[in-house]
């Protein structure tokens, strides 16, 4: 993943470019939804592309504690046990997420791009040395994704504070909103 881009094209350079909060509050509500959208459906995005950076990373480190501690089996018979780590549970401190990854073709192909000098998909016939090289690339990447997320999630947190504003001061109405909606017609 690169740093977002001024005048990029991927969304991400969209959402996180320097006017993209500018007039929010003189913004029409259905553009406020768009942005808000957008910036929750990149967060989905990022995210999904982290938890497979982890996934990597713990591959990574599992092949390395397999190597210095006895009888600790092969790697692929402890696959499931390993990507099922119980100490990365949030335990609910993380944001609820109303919306599916929209890019997990491209996310699949940057991890693959992360990964490909650390050859992570050969572990157990790479030396200690390329393990850690490879560990210590992974972890810059999530780094940097993680930074480009945090941001993302401001943004979001953004237009929702703007959203809840407008209702609250009575600006819009969820009546509005759900005038819009068309029920479905029974027959």
């Amino acid at each position: 993943m690169t740093r977002p881009q001024s005048g990029g094209q991927r969304r991400v350079d969209k959402v996180l470019a320097d006017d993209y909060l500018n007039d929010l509050t003189e913004l029409p509500i259905d553009e406020l939804r768009a942005r808000r959208h957008e910036a929750e459906q990149e967060e989905a995005d990022l995210s999904y592309l982290r938890r497979m950076l982890h996934g990597r990373m713990d591959i990574v480190r599992a092949e390395i504690e397999r190597r210095t501690t006895p009888g600790e089996g092969d790697l692929v018979s402890r696959l499931a046990e390993i990507l099922a780590d119980p100490q990365r549970t949030t335990h609910g401190a993380g944001r609820h997420i109303t919306v599916q990854p929209s890019r997990v073709d491209e996310h699949r192909r940057l991890v693959e791009q992360a990964i490909a000098d650390a050859v992570v998909s050969d572990v157990s016939n790479r030396s200690d040395e390329e393990l850690v090289e490879s560990l210590v690339a992974l972890r810059a990447h999530e780094a940097e994704v993680s930074d480009v997320r945090r941001e993302v999630q401001q943004v979001a947190d953004a237009c929702a504070t703007e959203l809840a504003r407008r209702y609250r001061e009575g600006l819009v109405s969820v009546d509005d909103v759900l005038a819009r909606v068309q029920p479905p017609t029974i027959q």
